[in-house]
């Protein structure tokens, strides 16, 4: 039975961002006693939780996202992310592309998970948590050690050419590219959410962009580009997940993309209990018996021990 909707009065605190590292935690309230206790009662009660974790778990860890209020993508520049139809048609946007994602990959590789990907993880070894998706392509879970894990737009460290299918590691062509252009230099802009920083245009020109080893095709980071859409295999695998758990805590996202959405629907229709941790609105708040507003590291480790 869904209990009352229930949402977080403010007090102010603190970013958790290490200092001398850009902030892309917006500017949040933190979490009450009284709705820590909802939160951690709505944990305790769940013997086979579905978590559901966005890109507000992953900033955290220094990585920006899209749509948050000041400090997002969209709120910083005019840019907008790689659409799957543009990547695919034309060579100058998959040389623009990897230029920029060129540049930016040795700093994306480099963030590690934080306290909340942490937290989760011990979910995971205690058996409180059945099973993980996350719409992030940045591999933190994987790095914090979550098994239990589906990455519904897929991962940026992995690397599939669309000609043979083969799938290679993103480190690796890497190299490939440092070999393909030993002289080519740029000064990088902004850093964006999914690998790669801001270039002007004139300054892609001359890069040389590697095709696959084994067939010679076209590679594409292993993720789902805008305009794209998940594997209906993945899909069903989700779905099959999320019927054997018993209820839902979203961690980090406003589910403003129906991929992710979708599965709060299921969760509605199969009247299993939801709760969400996010910064803000998000599109499922009406379906949820329980809305915390926090940085999602903080308040999941104030739940800690359970």
């Amino acid at each position: 039975m869904r209990l009352p909707w229930r949402a977080v009065p403010p007090t102010r605190t603190a970013s958790s961002v290490p200092a001398g590292k850009p902030n892309f935690v917006p500017a949040c309230s933190s979490t009450d006693a009284p709705s820590l206790e909802l939160l951690r009662d709505f944990v305790a009660r769940a013997r086979r939780m579905f978590v559901i974790t966005g890109a507000g778990l992953s900033t955290e860890s220094g990585i920006p996202d899209y749509r948050s209020e000041g400090v997002g993508l969209y709120a910083r520049t005019d840019r907008r992310p790689m659409q799957h139809a543009e990547f695919t048609r034309s060579d100058k946007s998959r040389q623009r592309y990897w230029a920029r994602n060129f540049v930016g990959w040795p700093q994306f590789s480099s963030h590690q998970p934080n306290r909340g990907h942490r937290v989760l993880r011990s979910w995971e070894d205690g058996e409180k948590l059945h099973w993980l998706l996350t719409q992030n392509v940045d591999s933190l879970h994987s790095k914090a050690g979550q098994k239990r894990l589906t990455e519904l737009h897929g991962c940026s460290h992995r690397v599939v050419c669309l000609g043979c299918g083969d799938i290679t590691a993103r480190e690796d062509l890497q190299k490939r590219f440092i070999s393909l252009n030993p002289a080519w230099r740029v000064q990088a802009g902004a850093v964006a959410p999914d690998g790669d920083v801001l270039l002007e245009e004139e300054q892609v020109l001359g890069f040389r962009v590697a095709p696959c080893e084994r067939c010679g095709g076209i590679l594409k980071p292993d993720v789902t580009f805008f305009g794209d859409t998940v594997n209906r295999a993945t899909v069903q695998f989700v779905h099959d997940r999320l019927a054997e758990s018993d209820s839902v805590l979203v961690v980090g996202s406003s589910l403003q993309v129906y991929s992710g959405y979708r599965f709060l629907l299921a969760a509605s229709d199969r009247k299993m209990p939801v709760a969400i941790l996010n910064i803000g609105p998000t599109r499922a708040d009406h379906l949820a018996e329980l809305k915390v507003s926090g940085r999602c590291g903080d308040v999941l480790s104030e739940l800690q021990p359970l």
